[in-house]
């Protein structure tokens, strides 16, 4: 059964020409204008991945992601006209899993779209369930679960957290989980990996600004601490 994409834009040719390009990719898209309208839609359509305007009436892009992902982990990537460091992240922190920048490449934009639904529904071949600490990562399920609690992860957040939590004490750097959490190289965005970074201690430490769990190696990258 072919996945499903929703497209939410409120200019209705860009829309169109995106849907025309994930059409012809396999994909069965559904549309919506603003995020108000996305809503509706989402629900009724349960969407396997959203492409997410920023600029939108009614409802921005930001406060649909805000109120979808208080019960939904859709993948979300996130479409910006602006090229400024901290509208990406400021996306990043409410919960999109990857961006572009307006204009964009439609192939470009496909090929974002197999690399962010591929990390979401890859079965590894490798250990199925992770433990580490007080910490159980499920790569089937793709849940996680802190003590007694489950916590709910972006699927970058997921990945990233596989793989600290796989090599306890590997020093990863950005670059390296960049590549772990993106199936297309572009030019790489680090700052991406820090706020991804600090969304998962805040989900997954007692104390996010003295972390248990992810540790940074100043100059280099992030490791999970060994026990």
């Amino acid at each position: 059964m072919a996945k499903t994409i929703m497209v939410v834009d409120d200019e209705k040719r860009l829309v169109s020409l995106v849907e025309s390009y994930l059409t012809q990719e396999g994909y069965r898209v559904v549309k919506a204008y603003n995020g108000k309208e996305a809503l509706t839609v989402a629900q009724k359509e349960k969407p396997e991945l959203i492409i997410l305007d920023v600029m939108m009436p009614e409802m921005d892009g930001y406060e649909f992601m805000r109120k979808h992902r208080a019960d939904n982990n859709t993948p979300i990537i996130l479409l910006t006209a602006r090229v400024d460091d901290e509208e990406k992240v400021i996306g990043l922190e409410v919960g999109a899993d990857d961006y572009m920048t307006k204009p964009f490449r439609p192939r470009e934009l496909v090929a974002r779209v197999r690399a962010v639904l591929r990390r979401a529904g890859d079965k590894e071949p490798s250990a199925k369930v992770l433990k580490a600490a007080d910490i159980v990562v499920d790569r089937d399920s793709r849940t996680v679960k802190v003590g007694a609690d489950f916590v709910d992860l972006t699927p970058s957040e997921f990945d990233i957290l596989a793989a600290l939590i796989a090599s306890p004490g590997r020093v990863y750097s950005r670059l390296d989980l960049l590549d772990i959490i993106q199936g297309v190289r572009y030019e790489g965005y680090e700052r991406t990996i820090d706020t991804h970074i600090k969304n998962l201690r805040g989900k997954i430490e007692r104390s996010p600004r003295s972390p248990k769990y992810i540790e940074t190696v100043y100059g280099v990258g992030y490791r999970f601490k060994r026990d």
